[in-house]
């Protein structure tokens, strides 16, 4: 798919200020203008107007950032149009932060300030120090998560920073208060040793009820969440490993149900093995696979590679590849039900997935550019997911993360087992019902409200089956 056959993108949204003549066809023109470079027209707002002249605000939506520097300069090129200003609307929404902190209690009276604050929650202090769980009730803590980041593999962006991963971090926090009612804080690093993020967060704990690990690269991340997991009594969460896993089982199980086949019998190739490759890989071999075959940007993992592989790596080659399949993904796609990408953009073509079996699964999810655009896909598979919101059957993390949170704060667990992620994966599956599932419909909406109130319900039966609940028992 070119870039030009690309959809225009809410996520590169602008505005423009124009002035001009108050004469008929004049905004027609204009219009007409920015629809023959293929933007996609939203609000017209009028500012201001007189028998003379007229100030119009203009919302378009473009493909990306080069589209939308072709439109500003088509319309400032218009005759009698002048272009007073342009407003990205995304950098706008992000100015002075997306979340804030507000108090629960209105500190209005001096009888408010004096059990709020000095003297009365001195008494409170007392009762935590004699006896420390009672943090859990008495604080901030059971219902709060650190978003934590160095900042080493944010997005589809990679290392660019701690203070640069602050939007997504802030982002993280916003959805769980939205979808879960957790109260959430984005906390970026200005370290990448493993060492030193595992002592900080560890040190920080005191005040959260669980610990969300965001976009930390791999192996690295894999060290960084075992030994936190150790040394912590509260759930520590990796999300782009755990996360993506469990709403892709949770595709996988509906997209199962329409192809009538069972997942013990499916040849699965994982393109990528880096941190999501690798949760992936163990989710679905502990759901029942057991014919799996994971590439990285050299080919297949197999046993001919295990003296230059990493330990993640060679993990997965000690518990997938039965076949000892060699070569390159188009080698591993022979006869292959499913696809699932956790890598990058431009991985696979079309003529590759003409190897694989009838009806055949393709998960792309490389974001914002999957492996294979969804139109070319579509024509070789018999359904399609992507990791983008403007496609049907988004793999979207926001499926999973707030509501096993929410599941195992309520129940105070100390960690999410494997099984609390199976679970989740299949109370997600679940929302949608048998006859409502189709091939452009394997995933719920993450606006169904229901999807996070039957994870954290699903979370929680597992941590209590796996004694790991503090409450409840």
């Amino acid at each position: 798919m070119s870039a030009n056959s690309a959809a225009p993108s809410i996520s590169y949204s602008f505005t423009m200020r124009l002035a001009y003549p108050n004469r008929v066809g004049t905004l027609a023109r204009i219009v007409s203008a920015i629809g023959k470079d293929g933007g996609d027209i939203g609000a017209v707002d009028i500012v201001a107007s007189d028998s003379k002249g007229m100030t119009r605000d203009i919302t378009v939506r473009p493909r990306d950032a080069d589209h939308q520097e072709q439109i500003i300069t088509r319309v400032r090129g218009l005759s009698g149009v002048k272009l007073i200003n342009v407003s990205d609307r995304v950098f706008l929404l992000h100015l002075g932060g997306k979340i804030a902190i507000q108090n629960k209690v209105p500190l209005i009276t001096r009888d408010a300030l004096s059990m709020a604050y000095t003297p009365g929650v001195a008494r409170v202090c007392e009762a935590i120090a004699a006896h420390p769980r009672k943090a859990w009730q008495l604080t901030i803590k059971g219902n709060s998560v650190a978003v934590v980041s160095d900042g080493t593999a944010v997005l589809g962006l990679g290392d660019i920073g701690p203070e640069a991963a602050m939007p997504v971090m802030e982002g993280k926090a916003m959805l769980f208060k939205e979808f879960a009612d957790i109260d959430a804080y984005p906390i970026c690093l200005r370290t990448k040793d493993p060492q030193e993020i595992i002592a900080t967060v560890k040190h920080i704990s005191v005040g959260f009820g669980g610990i969300n690990l965001e976009d930390i690269s791999a192996p690295r991340c894999f060290d960084i969440e075992r030994d936190l997991q150790a040394q912590l009594d509260i759930p520590v969460f990796h999300d782009d490993q755990h996360g993506t896993a469990v709403v892709v089982l949770a595709a996988l199980l509906n997209a199962l149900r329409l192809t009538r086949q069972k997942l013990e019998r499916l040849r699965i190739v994982i393109s990528g093995a880096g941190a999501a490759g690798v949760a992936v890989a163990r989710i679905l071999l502990r759901g029942g696979a057991r014919d799996i075959v994971a590439c990285d940007r050299e080919g297949v993992l197999h046993e001919g590679r295990l003296p230059s592989l990493n330990e993640s790596k060679a993990w997965l080659v000690r518990h997938t590849n039965p076949r000892n399949v060699r070569g390159q993904i188009q080698d591993a796609l022979r006869e292959a039900n499913v696809f699932i990408g956790v890598s990058g953009p431009g991985t696979l073509q079309g003529k590759h997935l003409r190897r694989m079996a009838p009806k055949a699964i393709v998960f792309a999810l490389a974001n914002p550019t999957p492996e294979i655009m969804p139109e070319e896909a579509a024509r070789y598979a018999f359904i399609v997911a992507t990791g983008r919101s403007d496609y049907p059957n988004q793999i979207n993390n926001v499926l999973a993360f707030p509501g096993i949170f929410r599941g195992a704060l309520d129940v105070r667990s100390t960690q999410i087992t494997e099984s609390m992620k199976q679970a989740a994966a299949r109370a997600i599956a679940n929302c949608i019902g048998p006859r409502e599932v189709s091939a452009e419909y394997i995933v719920p909406s993450v606006f169904n409200r229901q999807v996070v109130q039957r994870v954290a319900a699903a979370v929680q039966r597992a941590a209590l089956k796996a004694g790991v609940a503090r409450k409840g028992k």
